[in-house]
């Protein structure tokens, strides 16, 4: 199944909003399968990343323009080596969620309930809105 994903973080300086095309092999039924089906996807293109290396990283300058809007400029090097769990990072977003740290919308609809029966179709658009935390102390 098709879908769009467009993730914003409230706490970002530029209002990029970046709309990834995703293809998931089943079709969720409830809220919870589609976080999970959305960090599986993830936690494998992160173990694609970590393995693939290049001799000498260059950007184009197309690329590099792209990267501007964006607003962060990088060889997209992965750093950490250690392999990211798959259980640990499922049951960390679900955690979140149920948390308040992120908001998820589908067809500019709030989906609040993990267990909420969903009604996805093909290219569906599905927001993912973080919230920042604040740092400091209160007077």
């Amino acid at each position: 199944m098709k879908l769009y994903i467009t993730v914003k973080s409230l706490g970002k300086r530029k209002n990029v909003l970046t709309r990834l095309g995703i293809e998931l092999p089943v079709i969720p039924r409830t809220l919870r399968e589609l976080i999970t089906e959305v960090v599986i996807l993830n936690v494998q293109k992160l173990t694609e990343k970590q393995q693939s290396t290049a001799l000498i990283p260059f950007l184009t300058g197309t690329e590099i323009e792209e990267r501007v809007e964006s607003g962060k400029v990088g060889f997209g090097s992965v750093y950490n080596e250690q392999s990211p769990d798959l259980t640990q990072a499922i049951e960390t977003a679900l955690l979140a969620f149920e948390d308040g740290l992120y908001k998820v919308f589908i067809r500019e609809e709030e989906n609040s309930h993990l267990e909420s029966p969903l009604k996805l179709t093909e290219e569906d658009e599905i927001v993912f809105i973080r919230f920042t935390m604040l740092a400091g102390s209160q007077w």
